[in-house]
């Protein structure tokens, strides 16, 4: 008896240890699970990490094709740079410096035509133009009489016409400028007398202004660029009047066109901005970095970069991928627990590692179908993928349905939120509501205290 008593003890004690992890057993394998998330977020990371850096070497494709081509292009003037003497007197001494003023057109009318083209750097497409301009208009004495600026001071006969341009590898032809009765040729760089550091200017005789006369003027440019052209509006009145064979136009800048028509081939805009609507005067005497910021921040104009937009959408997306790795463990997890299967932690290993390679795919076919095709696309795969594993694991049709249908809800969820801008968080708030309810729901049926 004594020895039966003993070997029955001994039973019991080995049986205490194993009893307690089968009734704490759904709780470690929760704390694996959580524990496996966290491990994939890893992947995740990297992906993340791809996902930018692809992006990068996009930027990178089109800036080169962009300096080897053309620089977008900001086109500021024509304006008058006005030199005049000032005299000081420091001890006695007399000095005289050299100051300038600039003086804006009365009327600054540009009429453009853009034809535009697609140049490809490996697989990236980068939109460049070639323009046609004609900037017309007129230059009085009367913004500097209102100025009270001392007319007779001011060197008329020296006065440079300037012309600032943002990258003068543009240029096509010479450009010269009709200015009243004269003709003058721009001569290259702006000799420390723009408002920009690069650009065109051209000495010219400006007497005719002293007699309170108006300078009418003309020029014409042809012009390359690439990805967008704007201007800034120097003229008391600025008017601007583009066409170009471009049918997804984005107009930029501080003011958007009066008027606009966008047909499937090209577009055509037209803009009016008065000198009320900019923070800056027509006469410039004492000008500092203040006023220059002021007359570069009042620039307008078209952007046609071509809408590339699969990175952005690609990170949003993997944005959400804990959500779906979260899901999907969970759904797996109840499998386990109703259909009483044991899955091994290595198989929601595989599953979540799976789950991450829909984002590698995402992004991979993204840059070559666009990024819709490419998500229907990665959602098929990885759906069919890890249906099919589900359907190996628990050789029922049921789980693997269902493991098939919460991917394609997910999915499909995921999709519309990065579609959405202005209701996005509300539809993901409201969406994250539902699914804590359904899991809230299913977890109440479970008793975590038994095997």
């Amino acid at each position: 008896m004594d020895g039966f008593n003993e070997k029955s003890t001994e039973q019991v004690q080995e049986q205490q240890p194993l009893g307690c992890l089968r009734r704490f057993s759904k709780t470690i394998k929760v704390i694996i699970i959580g524990g496996l998330i966290i491990l994939l977020m890893i992947p995740m990371f990297m992906i993340e990490d791809l996902i930018s850096e692809r992006g990068r070497t996009q930027e990178e494709a089109i800036n080169e094709v962009s300096e080897k081509w053309s620089l977008a292009q900001t086109i500021t003037g024509p304006y008058l740079n006005i030199q005049y003497p000032v005299t000081t007197e420091n001890n006695g001494e007399k000095k005289v410096s050299i100051k300038a003023l600039f003086l804006f057109p009365d009327e600054l009318l540009v009429n453009g035509q853009l034809k535009t083209e697609i140049l490809k750097r490996s697989i990236y497409e980068v939109n460049v133009y070639q323009s046609e301009l004609t900037l017309k208009g007129s230059f009085s004495p009367e913004e500097l009489i209102k100025s009270r600026v001392d007319m007779e001071q001011l060197q008329f006969d020296r006065a440079a016409i300037c012309l600032n341009l943002t990258d003068m590898r543009g240029i096509s032809e010479q450009i010269s400028i009709t200015l009243g009765d004269s003709v003058y040729v721009f001569e290259p760089g702006m000799d420390n007398r723009g408002i920009g550091a690069t650009g065109v200017h051209a000495i010219t005789d400006l007497s005719d202004l002293k007699k309170n006369k108006k300078l009418p003027y003309e020029i014409k440019i042809k012009l390359k660029g690439s990805q967008s052209i704007n201007f800034i509006p120097l003229g008391k009145t600025t008017r601007v009047d583009l066409k170009a064979n471009w049918n997804t136009p984005s107009f930029t800048g501080n003011y958007l066109p009066n008027n606009r028509e966008i047909t499937e081939k090209e577009f055509s805009a037209q803009w009016q901005v008065l000198n009320l609507n900019r923070n800056y005067s027509q006469v410039l005497v004492n000008y500092n970095n203040t006023n220059i910021k002021d007359i570069e921040n009042s620039s307008f104009g078209v952007n046609f970069k071509i809408p590339v937009e699969q990175y952005q959408q690609s990170m949003r997306s993997a944005k959400y991928a804990i959500l779906i790795i979260l899901l999907t463990f969970g759904v797996i997890f109840f499998t386990e627990i109703m259909n009483k299967t044991r899955i091994h932690a290595l198989q929601y290993l595989l599953v979540g590692l799976a789950l991450c390679l829909f984002y590698s795919l995402l992004l991979s076919f993204s840059e070559h179908i666009g990024f819709n095709p490419a998500y229907l696309l990665s959602a098929a795969l990885t759906i069919i993928l890890v249906g099919g594993y589900m359907l190996g694991i628990t050789k029922k049709k049921k789980p693997s349905l269902i493991m098939s249908g919460l991917l394609s809800v997910l999915y499909l969820y995921i999709f519309v939120l990065i579609q959405l801008e202005t209701f996005a968080l509300l539809a993901g708030s409201l969406g994250l509501f539902i699914i804590l309810a359904m899991v809230m729901y299913f977890s109440k049926k479970i008793d975590w205290f038994n095997e």
